[in-house]
């Protein structure tokens, strides 16, 4: 499978300690160096800066052919659905609301980072009430009832 990621996941993931599954749930991996300048800020921790100063194996940097600026959406957002749609890629990684938004009008399949811890524990790569309790002491904002929600699902699902 191949996906192009926005800066949110993979920052996120990071900060939970989980990022080592995105390689593994995705064939290939692409950002453009727009969310690599994004990963760089001063107020991510060593490891995002280590991941945007020296990109792993799995995480290949390509920028878009046709950038184009999608108001309202910043530098990031806008080039990664740019590269999505230009590698046809089968998911865009984005959890920007208006960018979801805007990703699906063009015709993408959108992921977020809870979609992709969820993807996860059916693939024995990490217990989901861990992981979202992981999440909460992030600084990314979900609401609570709706990683209980997602986890009642989750567990009907698949604790049959």
């Amino acid at each position: 499978m191949l996906v192009v990621a926005d800066s949110s996941p993979l920052i996120t993931l990071a900060a939970t300690g989980d990022l080592e599954i995105v390689p593994r749930l995705f064939e290939d991996v692409f950002v453009p160096p727009e969310v690599v300048a994004e990963l760089r800020d001063d107020r991510h921790d060593d490891a995002i800066n280590l991941l945007a100063g020296s990109p792993p194996e799995w995480l290949h940097v390509r920028p878009a052919t046709r950038p184009t600026a999608i108001p309202p959406l910043g530098a990031g957002e806008a080039a990664a659905i740019c590269l999505a749609s230009e590698l046809h890629a089968d998911a865009i990684l984005i959890d920007d609301l208006r960018g979801r938004k805007i990703a699906v009008e063009r015709g993408l399949w959108t992921m977020g980072t809870i979609g992709v811890l969820e993807l996860a524990p059916s693939r024995g790569m990490l217990e989901l009430a861990a992981a979202f309790s992981r999440l909460r002491e992030t600084r990314f904002w979900v609401s609570q009832d709706l990683l209980d929600e997602r986890l009642r699902v989750f567990k009907r699902r698949f604790d049959r």
